[in-house]
């Protein structure tokens, strides 16, 4: 995997298992060792031990931070997570709810690691000297010259909100003895910055038993929090995403359910002793997630003729399955009227050039049968010709002319001719859509695939059973859109 340094890399990786589990057992083993070294750190210390101490603050705060590393490589091995992050409940603000890290919690309660400068200080109450390390200066912007700040000073450099949350804390730990772990924002002395802090502290007693002075370790967390909210944000970001895709799914499909005949994966309702025994299917995308405007139908006209079609928008959503029922609509009242198949996708394409928004181009095919004649006469807008079968073989019908639906300027005022073949008692007719296939199959590798079903089909008793060799075949697909297929079996 490439170097994080390396910047021009051609896109981002994610990073390996492997290395993943790699740097959690490192995490681990390290852990140990920290543990070690802060068990040979002695507890009982007394006045003049602030080596020792800030040795022990520095241990407990490694060990923090690793335990925090630990969190979020598990979270980096798990993936994102699916539940929001919880809204802060003060800018940049926590003030000692039970993070021993001192970080703020995040979705499940993991911990932020506390990754930044540090200073330390101690007050002493008895002499009302302060000693503030280098580092301590420089985070709150003063020099030497200008002095370290006194605990009854130091409020006068933190925003209002913030001043009762300081002086609880160090009440707290200066009356009652409880270790200090929050955070509070400071305006740096100078140039006027805001800058959050993290502070770990704990009274230090004397022989009696009284509070002599206090110490703190404080850390500039101000980057990490910047940080955690842009990572709080785009991640809610993510989730609102993920929450208008599923909820744009669900109307897509309950869209499309509503407009699909009901018969779908069965035959339809046909007038006993019909002519025609039909069988009908949609297979959705592989993913389940793309629901796009495919369609296909089967109805008794006025006539007595039966019309057949099968056809698709390119496009997904809302969008796509919204227009497929506006065309659908569209065909089935034209077909009703007595419009032919050649005039019926004319039809059709002016109704999309002229729909505004214009809808994504899609191609169709309209079939009409007389049972009387058995004459099959049928039309196509750059569509998959169907394939007919007849005694143990299969073959495509010539394609009469006709460009895409919807293709603007290249399809204005297309002519779309028709075409005409006599079935026999026994001929099955099937249409399909071209997400039958991977979208790195040919229209030729699939047209192949579904004609040598010939003699699988010559051998089935119904059109259901029929479509059901289709599936078979094409059901386990890892199809990237979806499709229909429609099977018309002639009968004696």
């Amino acid at each position: 995997m490439p170097s994080p340094l390396f910047a021009d890399r051609s896109a981002p990786q994610p990073p390996e298992r492997g290395m993943v589990d790699a740097l959690i057992t490192q995490t681990r083993r390290l852990r140990g060792d920290m543990d070690a070294v802060r068990r040979e750190t002695p507890l009982d210390l007394g006045d003049d031990d602030a080596q020792l101490r800030w040795q022990r603050s520095l241990c407990d705060l490694a060990v923090s931070q690793l335990d925090d590393l630990g969190v979020h490589l598990g979270q980096l091995k798990d993936g994102l997570p699916s539940v929001s992050f919880p809204p802060a409940e003060h800018p940049e603000v926590r003030a000692g709810r039970g993070a021993a890290s001192g970080g703020e919690a995040v979705g499940g309660g993991a911990r932020v690691p506390l990754l930044s400068r540090v200073g330390s200080a101690e007050w002493n109450l008895l002499t009302d000297e302060v000693s503030w390390s280098d580092e301590l200066y420089e985070i709150f912007g003063r020099t030497r010259a200008d002095g370290p700040l006194s605990l009854d000073e130091l409020p006068s450099l933190l925003p209002a909100d913030d001043q009762a949350l300081l002086t609880a804390m160090v009440t707290d730990c200066l009356v009652d003895g409880k270790p200090i772990d929050g955070e509070f924002r400071i305006v740096r002395h100078g140039d006027g910055a805001v800058r959050t802090l993290h502070m770990m502290g704990e009274p230090v007693l004397d022989a009696d038993g009284c509070t002599a002075s206090m110490w703190a370790v404080l850390r500039d967390v101000s980057a990490l929090r910047r940080t955690q909210r842009t990572v709080r944000e785009n991640v809610d970001s993510l989730q609102h995403a993920r929450r208008l895709a599923q909820a744009e799914r669900t109307v897509a499909v309950q869209l499309q359910e509503a407009v699909l005949p009901a018969w779908r994966g069965a035959s339809p309702p046909l007038p006993a002793g019909d002519a025609l025994d039909l069988a009908a299917y949609y297979l959705p995308s592989a993913s389940g997630e793309l629901v796009g405007g495919d369609w296909y139908d089967a109805l008794e006209l006025p006539d007595g003729q039966r019309l057949l079609t099968v056809g698709g928008l390119t496009g997904h959503g809302v969008t796509a399955t919204s227009s497929m029922a506006m065309l659908l609509g569209a065909l089935r009242g034209m077909a009703f009227a007595g419009v032919r198949p050649g005039a019926l996708m004319g039809h059709l394409n002016q109704l999309l050039e002229t729909t505004s928004p214009h809808p994504s181009p899609g191609s169709a095919v309209c079939c009409q049968y007389d049972p009387a004649t058995r004459l099959l006469t049928w039309a196509q807008a750059g569509h998959p010709a169907p394939l007919l079968f007849r005694d143990g073989r299969g073959q495509p019908l010539t394609p009469p002319r006709g460009a895409l639906l919807g293709l603007l300027g290249a399809a204005s005022g297309a002519a779309y001719e028709q075409a005409e073949v006599t079935l026999r008692a026994g001929d099955l007719l099937l249409l399909h859509t071209d997400g039958l296939s991977r979208r790195s199959a040919t229209d030729d590798e699939c047209r192949s695939r579904l004609l040598s079903l010939a003699s699988r089909f010559a051998g089935a008793h119904s059109a259901r059973e029929c479509v059901r060799l289709v599936l078979e075949e094409f059901g386990e697909t890892e199809r990237e859109e979806d499709a229909c297929v429609l099977i018309a079996r002639v009968g004696a």
